[in-house]
C-alpha cells in the first residue's frame, strides 16, 4: 500500500502539472471563464492530493486496514471528481457534453471526504486511547 500511494501520488502530481499547463495555455482560448474555473478546480483538488498521498505513503502502515481504505479512498476520489471535470469541460467545450459524468463528480467529492473521514477518524482513536 506505501508504493501505491506514492505511485499514485507522484502520477496524479505529474498529471495536475500537465493539465494545469494544458488548461492554462491550450483551453484558455477555447474555454468560457466558467468551464476553466471548473477545470482548474479538478487539477487543483487533483494536486492538493497527490501530495496527501505522497505524505501517507510515507507515513502509514500498509499493514493496517483503515491506512488501505484511506489511501484507496484518496486514489478513487481523484479519478472521479478530477477526471470527470475534466470530461465535462473538455466535452461541454466541444458542445458533445457527457451528462453521464455530472453524478460522478460528487461521488468523486464523496471519497475524497471519506479519505479525510478516515483519518480523522484514525487519529482521533490515537489521541483519545
Amino acid at each position: 500500500m506505501i508504493y501505491t500511494a506514492i505511485l499514485f501520488g507522484s502520477f496524479f502530481g505529474l498529471l495536475a502539472i500537465i493539465f494545469g499547463a494544458f488548461g492554462a495555455h491550450l483551453l484558455k482560448k477555447k474555454l468560457s471563464e466558467e468551464q476553466l474555473q471548473s477545470f482548474e478546480t479538478g487539477v487543483k483538488y487533483q494536486m492538493y492530493h497527490a501530495i496527501v498521498l505522497l505524505f501517507l505513503g510515507f507515513k502509514l502502515n500498509s499493514e493496517l486496514t483503515i491506512d488501505n481504505y484511506i489511501v484507496y479512498a484518496f486514489i478513487i476520489g481523484v479519478i472521479l471528481f478530477s477526471f470527470s471535470i475534466y470530461g465535462l469541460v473538455i466535452s461541454s467545450a466541444k458542445n458533445k457534453k457527457m451528462k453521464f459524468l455530472g453524478p460522478i463528480t460528487p461521488l468523486g467529492g464523496l471519497f475524497l471526504c471519506l479519505g479525510w473521514a478516515l483519518i480523522f477518524y484514525k487519529f482521533s482513536l490515537l489521541y483519545f486511547i
